[in-house]
């Protein structure tokens, strides 16, 4: 297999659980007799873990110079983490999802950084490649609740079992695409934080990213006070994630031709104007006219990040610079909007949304002080 299509099975592995859970989990734990607050906290707690242990372990790859081990290991803790869902009492249930998110977290940001080196180097495009995780995760999610609804909840903790063997087979098959070169000194992270351009890029992304934080969280519950029934809010979200497929396998030439700070651009002026929209209405049309934006809002913000980040920093930091993304721009400002989206929900309704937009546009200075950079940034080290 190519470079590129082993990155694409590692991809489409690696999403497979996050689809398979994302809805089904939190029913699944209340079953087992978490109280809701209890699975708030687990929830609360693996994004922590994730947010402290994938750059920690990021920066072990580029020490080590060899991202394919690393990888190894925590997928086959996050296997691990997975056959403890089968126990059914409550505190190692929840110990199950602490661990999980932070075994899991580690793995695809050092993906990242090989897919981009791959499509640096002529052999992929990164794009294509995420969007195999893309289709997984929105295959999976139906193929869960085809599983739950025939099984009932045990099935849950037996297809995130078998995902996350399917993630350690993968592994093993990712390329070293020549990033052997260990980085450099002890202070990758240091160096990384001293580069205003990497500085700007955490802020421009995670603004754009943490923006859909209130979707993520309430879309779903405030559709459904409107009158929208499960199936057709179910087909707005598919929507979204076919439109962003589609984008990653077909759009080559015009994410080539905007280029990587234009990218953002778009995202975040896409971002705005999706929650712009979805704070003023509620009807199913207006709403599925909307969805297409996130190939924009997600899908041009990821991509532009990416190529930048492949841009900013040296090959044998990129394992580093992915996770030090990943956590400390849209990973922190997810959870830090996350938890002010409730707030915001609870007294605007769907007015929340309006809040959302400003965050987002909040991001265009940052992107415009990374376009006026007199010429690519030198790499960080």
């Amino acid at each position: 297999m190519t470079p590129a299509r082993r990155l694409a099975l590692f991809y489409a592995t690696a999403f497979a659980a996050p689809g398979a859970s994302l809805p089904f989990l939190p029913p699944f734990l209340a079953a087992r007799g978490l109280r809701p607050e209890a699975i708030g906290q687990a929830l609360a707690l693996a994004m922590l873990a994730r947010l402290v242990v994938a750059p920690s372990a990021a920066a072990l790859a580029d020490r080590l110079g060899d991202r394919r081990r690393v990888v190894f290991v925590f997928a086959a803790l996050a296997m691990a983490a997975s056959a403890l869902l089968l126990v059914p009492v409550p505190w190692v249930l929840a110990l199950a999802v602490v661990l999980s998110g932070a075994a899991t977290g580690p793995l695809v940001p050092i993906a990242d950084s090989l897919a981009v080196r791959a499509a640096a180097s002529g052999q992929g495009d990164f794009g294509r490649m995420r969007a195999a995780g893309s289709v997984s995760f929105m295959a999976l999610t139906g193929l869960a609740g085809v599983l739950i609804g025939a099984g009932g909840d045990v099935a849950l903790p037996l297809l995130l079992l078998a995902c996350q063997a399917a993630v350690v087979l993968a592994s093993l098959g990712l390329p070293a695409l020549g990033v052997s070169r260990v980085a450099p000194g002890g202070r990758g992270a240091l160096a990384l934080f001293r580069s205003r351009d990497f500085l700007l890029l955490l802020v421009a992304s995670g603004l754009i990213q943490g923006s859909h934080a209130l979707y993520y969280a309430f879309s779903a519950l405030h559709w459904g006070r409107a009158g929208l029934g499960p199936p057709l809010i179910g087909a707005l979200w598919v929507e979204s994630v076919v439109v962003e497929v589609l984008l990653l396998t077909f759009g080559r030439d015009v994410v080539s031709r905007l280029g990587p700070v234009r990218l953002m651009a778009a995202g975040a002026a896409a971002a705005s104007l999706r929650w712009i929209g979805t704070a003023l209405t509620t009807t199913p049309l207006a709403l599925a006219v909307l969805q297409p934006l996130h190939a924009a809002s997600f899908a041009m913000t990821m991509l532009g990040a990416a190529q930048l980040i492949g841009t900013l920093v040296p090959p044998e930091r990129g394992a580093t610079a992915q996770s030090l993304h990943a956590s400390f721009g849209p990973g922190l400002a997810n959870a830090l909007l996350t938890q002010a989206s409730g707030l915001l929900y609870a007294r605007l309704g769907g007015g929340a949304f309006l809040a959302m937009a400003t965050v987002a546009a909040a991001a265009l200075p940052a992107i415009a002080a990374l376009a006026r950079a007199a010429g690519p940034e030198q790499p960080a080290r």
